[in-house]
Parts: C-alpha cells; structure tokens; sequence
C-alpha cells in the first residue's frame, strides 16, 4: 500500500474526470469531492496525481489517500466510514479537517495530515465512494483494468512478499464493491488496461 507513481495517467480519462468537475455542484460544503474508487493496481493514484495537475490552476487542490486510511490488511470496510467522519463531515459543515494516518509498517496508527484549504478534494482509493462517503462525492469514477494486469502492478509496486495481503484485500473489495453496487452508482467508468 504505497502512494508511488510510475505511470503517466492517459490523457483522455484525465480530461474527461476534469470536465465533470469543473461542471459538478459541490456536495461537500464548498468542497468539490472527486472520488477516484476501484480495484487495487486499477490505476487511481496514477489517475489522481494527473487530474490533481490539471484542477491546480484553476483552484486550490487537496489530495487524500485511502491508503491512510485504512487500519490494516482487513480494515477496507472501515476505510469509507472513516473518511467521512474524519475529512468529509467536517469539511462539509465548513470546518478544518483532518484524518489519522496508518502506519503498514508498524502496524498502528501514526500521527495524523491535515487537509489543506481546497476548492477540489481528490479522494482516490478503494472504497472512497462507498457509501456514507459516496454521498459526499460530486463525481464517482470507478476505475478497473484486467485482473492479472492490476495483480501485475500491485505486486510489482509493493513486492512479491505481499501475495497473501493482496489475495486477502482482493476478496474485500468483492465483497465491499458487491454490496454497494459502487461501479454501478459511478458517474465514469475507466478502464486503464492500455497504460
């Protein structure tokens, strides 16, 4: 569970995320939430760091990993509760937020990241517009790429070692995708297999 990025996202999934939220009403106080959901390895962080680029001329942009988030290997049914609790309540009452940051290392929480002053909030990661937080997001994507592909990626990003977590994390996201029909609910669906 790593924030790096390698890949330069595609050009045009970037311009389409762009275009609807430059054209969406903010559902989070002033806060346009851009929700970048999806399997592992699909692509979001790749996704978010091009469409954080393109929306930081025209406004101030904050980005929020659910990667944070998340309190371990089996805390993905957790990670949208949190967020709303943490970042996307207090901004939408007009309020400072800020979230507690997971430590994968140590296995615990470990300090906390305020998020900055911001007309778009870019929010990427699974399960960021699962429900309670979907409700908050005035854009949905939902962004897939062929399964052995984003098995590939995952465990080139954070090594071999890390099979059994991803098997473990992959069977959460069925489950959690499933019963909130996220895919469905998206306002775009991307799939990144061509990167």
């Amino acid at each position: 569970m790593w924030d790096d990025v390698t890949r330069a996202p595609r050009e045009d999934h970037v311009t389409a995320v762009v275009s609807l939220a430059l054209a969406a009403r903010a559902r989070c106080g002033d806060v346009v939430v851009i929700a970048l959901d999806g399997p592992s390895g699909a692509g979001k962080t790749t996704l978010a760091r091009g469409v954080e680029l393109a929306l930081e001329p025209v406004a101030p942009v904050a980005v929020v990993h659910m990667d944070h988030l998340y309190p371990g290997w089996d805390g993905l049914a957790r990670g949208p509760g949190l967020l709303t609790t943490q970042v996307l309540e207090p901004l939408a009452r007009g309020e400072r937020a800020a979230y507690r940051i997971w430590s994968w290392v140590r296995d615990e929480w470990a300090g906390s990241r305020e998020v900055p002053p911001c007309r778009f909030l870019v929010v990427e990661g699974c399960g960021s517009s699962v429900q309670p937080a979907g409700a908050y997001a005035a854009v949905s994507v939902f962004v897939d790429a062929e399964v052995a592909l984003r098995r590939c990626r995952g465990l080139e990003r954070d090594g071999e070692a890390y099979r059994p977590q991803w098997e473990r994390w992959a069977r959460q996201e069925t489950v959690l995708f499933t019963a909130d029909a996220t895919r469905q609910r998206a306002d775009l669906v991307l799939d990144t297999s061509s990167l």
